[in-house]
This record gives C-alpha cells, structure tokens and sequence, in this order.
C-alpha cells in the first residue's frame, strides 16, 4: 500500500479537526444561551477532554503542512485516540440500542469501518520513509 500524501492528511485533519472544534463550540454556546448551564456543568470534563483531543489533531494537521517533526507523533497519538473513542462510542451506542439491533450494526459499521481505515492510514504514512524524510525530528 503506497503512502497517503502529507499535504492531503495535512489539510483533512486540519479542516476536520478545526471544523469540529468549531461545531463544538457552537454547540455548547447555544446550550448556554438555552439556559441549560447544568447540562453543561455535567459534562465539563468530557467536553475538555475532547476539545483536547481535537486540538491535538488541529496541531498535529498544522504541524504536517508545516514540515515540523512534531507532528508525526502528536497526529498518531490523535489518531490513536480516535479511533479508541470511536470504538468505545460505536460499542456503547449498540448495546443501548433496542433490539433488533442489525439494522442499527450496519450503520454503525458503514461509518467506523472507513473512518478506521483512514486513520490507520494515516498511522502507517506517518511512519513511512516518506514521512521520516520529510518531516524530521
């Protein structure tokens, strides 16, 4: 399998990253003019963690188009992180679901499988020849 090219994993995880940072952000601006502080109150430490972990990706992204050497781990470590999350998430989704639940299992594989394939991507370019040479460090 040939490596992805930097400049396209650049740019996608600095889009999606900075795009769901700012979905994220919009989201919790309008629970609070809704006037729903203790919803937000109840997930302050999830939302931190996880604007954490999307600011990790937005640097790892920039990083990449940058050249820095940096990059390499802080966007694997992201991508890491994401896919656990998504697993964890996909995983708690389908066991609240009501039965029948295989409808609900396609849906879910139908988007974790691709998301899954494209970090682990991104994961096996970052740790190419191709990534060591251009980003060093």
């Amino acid at each position: 399998m040939d490596p992805l090219p930097l400049g396209l994993i650049g740019w996608l995880y600095t889009l999606l990253c900075a795009g769901a940072i700012a979905i994220g952000g919009w989201i919790i601006v309008a629970v609070h003019l809704r006037g729903d502080r203790a919803a937000l109150a109840a997930r302050v430490a999830e939302d931190t963690i996880l604007f954490g972990i999307w600011l990790l990706g937005l640097a790892g992204g920039i990083g990449v188009l940058l050249g820095r050497g940096w990059s390499r781990p802080a966007l694997e470590l992201f991508c890491w992180a994401f896919s656990i999350l998504l697993l964890l998430n996909a995983w708690t989704r389908w066991r609240a679901a009501p039965p029948p639940r295989q409808g609900f299992a396609l849906s879910l594989i139908l988007f974790v499988v691709p998301v899954l394939a494209f970090t682990g991507a991104t994961i096996l370019t970052l740790r190419s020849e191709t990534a060591l040479r251009a980003l060093p460090g």
